[in-house]
């Protein structure tokens, strides 16, 4: 898939995180011009050709609109969203308060859905369009941690408010896949289980026993299923929530 995007405008927001890190590099090995966008950008990482790093704060409401506007009155169009900003939660539901909980719906749910809703103008005036969320095994499987055996996993694993933020990410995915299909324009998400990143350093050790897989999965196994989702020979594919969980959750 080396020139498989030759041409294509992307956007990857969360472009410095581990995961959207290795995202921006896939596209842009398979010929995209990438706008790498997050609220820190990585200036110790060299620009390579083909990617363009912005600052982005998801959280501001009108940010995500003005910098996808700017990207298709640039380029003429925008043909890639990746969604991979977001944030982790530990904790149990009983300690949780109500501001963590605003703060990773906002993040994680909430500037999706503006993202998706910025990019479907440009997308859908050009009969084309790829739009891949990140969600999360947690947002299926109701967590890792188990606490009935050990309440300590809970308070090094995401807890309720990030798993019902990437179930949310799930069901925006497949409302859009149906409202979207109609204009060339796909709609998927990919569900990475236990990735060794810096939100998975306190992941228990425990719990890493049990993936069937026999190891923590890497942010390049996730970006490769999102070059697989984002390629235009896939346009009969969309709806759908790709597991990347080394057997932890099988549906």
């Amino acid at each position: 898939m080396e020139h498989a995007l030759k041409g294509k405008v992307a956007l990857v927001t969360g472009g410095s995180g581990s995961i959207g890190a290795a995202v921006v590099e896939r596209l842009a090995l398979a010929g995209a011009h990438v706008i790498s966008a997050d609220r820190v950008m990585d200036r110790q990482r060299e620009a390579r050709e083909g990617v363009v790093q912005v600052a982005l704060d998801v959280s501001a409401s009108g940010e995500i609109r003005r910098l996808v506007a700017a990207i298709a009155e640039r380029h003429g169009t925008l043909d890639i969203l990746v969604n991979a900003a977001g944030v982790v939660s530990f904790g149990s539901a009983a300690t949780l308060d109500e501001r963590e909980w605003d703060r990773v719906l906002d993040i994680n749910l909430k500037a999706v859905f503006l993202a998706c809703q910025a990019a479907m103008e440009p997308m859908k005036a050009n009969g084309f369009g790829r739009i891949v969320n990140i969600g999360s095994v947690v947002g299926k499987n109701a967590g890792n941690a188990r606490p009935w055996l050990d309440v300590c996993e809970q308070t090094r694993a995401a807890n309720v408010a990030y798993g019902v933020s990437k179930a949310g990410v799930h069901m925006l995915t497949l409302f859009l896949a149906k409202e979207l299909a109609a204009h060339g324009v796909t709609v998927n998400a990919v569900a990475p289980g236990p990735i060794a990143t810096a939100m998975t350093t306190a992941f228990p050790e425990a719990l890493r026993t049990l993936i069937p897989a026999g190891r923590m999965g890497q942010p390049d196994d996730v970006a490769r299923a999102v070059l697989f989702l984002c390629a235009p020979d896939n346009g009969f594919v969309t709806g759908e929530i790709f597991d990347i969980n080394g057997g932890v959750y099988c549906d």
